[in-house]
C-alpha cells in the first residue's frame, strides 16, 4: 500500500504539526549539530585507534611470544 518513503513523509509531517512551526527550526539547528559533533568525536577516535594500533599490535606479539 504505502512504500517507505510514504511512510517516511507521512510520519514527518505529523512530527511537524506536533513540534510546530516555531520550535522545527531549532530541532533542526539541534540535530545538524548533533551530527556535526557525532563525526567529529568519530574522527578523534579513528585517529586515536591509529595511534594506539601499532602499540597494541606489539603487546600482541609479546603477550603471544611469552606464551610459547
Amino acid at each position: 500500500m504505502f512504500g517507505n518513503w510514504e511512510i517516511i513523509l507521512i510520519a514527518a509531517a505529523i512530527f511537524a504539526l506536533l513540534i510546530g512551526p516555531k520550535k522545527l527550526p531549532q530541532l533542526a539547528r539541534s540535530l545538524g549539530e548533533s551530527k556535526k559533533e557525532y563525526k567529529k568525536s568519530m574522527q578523534e577516535a579513528e585517529e586515536v585507534g591509529k595511534d594506539v594500533a601499532p602499540d597494541v599490535e606489539s603487546e600482541v606479539e609479546d603477550v603471544k611470544d611469552s606464551s610459547e
